[in-house]
C-alpha cells in the first residue's frame, strides 16, 4: 500500500485535518516513503556540523578508511530517513511524536550520489493504557540505497491521537 503523499519542502504552517489516525495504522500497513538523493555538499556540511569525523570530511582521509571513499554520517542517512518520513505520512497524519527508537542499524555505507528510498511497515498496534485517546504503533522502517541493498534498518514506537478514541 501506498501512502499517495506528494512531498512537501517544509513542514505545514499551520495544523490541517489529518489524513491518517491511529486506526489508519493497523498491522501490516506499508507507506512507501520516496527516495532522495544523497548530495555530497549535504554529507560534508553535516558531518562539519555533527559527525565530524575525518571519513566523513576528507576524501583523503576516506580513502584510507573501511569506507574506501567519503561517506555519509550513519546520523545523516537517519536525518534523510526521517524527512522521507515526515513527507510521506507524519506530516498528514495526527502525530503526537514518539517515546523512542528500539532499534538502529546501519548495514551498509552511504555515499554521495547514491539514492535512498524508504519503506515503513506497521507490526504492532495497541491503545495507550493511561491515555485511551492515543494508539500506539510500533514500526519496521528499512532503507535501501539505488541497488536494493539495505543500508540501514530502525524499529520504534509512535503515538497517535486516535480517530474514535471511544471505541474498544
Amino acid at each position: 500500500m501506498n501512502a499517495d503523499a506528494k512531498p512537501s519542502p517544509a513542514a505545514p504552517a499551520s495544523p490541517r485535518e489529518p489524513r491518517w489516525y491511529w486506526e489508519d495504522l493497523p498491522v501490516g500497513r506499508v507507506f512507501e516513503l520516496g527516495s532522495t538523493v544523497v548530495e555530497r555538499e549535504a554529507v560534508l556540511d553535516f558531518a562539519r556540523q555533527f559527525d565530524p569525523q575525518p571519513f566523513h570530511l576528507d576524501d583523503a582521509a576516506a580513502e584510507a578508511s573501511l569506507f574506501g571513499r567519503l561517506a555519509a554520517s550513519g546520523w545523516h542517512t537517519a536525518a534523510m530517513t526521517m524527512r522521507l518520513m515526515c513527507d510521506g505520512y507524519l506530516n498528514d497524519s495526527a502525530g503526537l511524536g514518539s517515546p523512542g527508537i528500539e532499534s538502529l542499524r546501519w548495514h551498509k555505507p552511504v555515499y554521495p550520489g547514491d539514492t535512498l528510498s524508504a519503506r515503513m511497515e506497521v507490526v504492532e498496534t495497541r491503545v495507550m493504557n493511561s491515555r485511551p485517546t492515543v494508539g500506539m504503533s510500533r514500526s519496521r522502517w528499512e532503507v535501501r540505497n539505488q541497488d536494493g541493498v539495505v543500508v540501514m534498518s530502525m524499529e520504534g514506537w509512535g503515538m497517535f491521537r486516535r480517530r474514535t478514541p471511544d471505541a474498544p
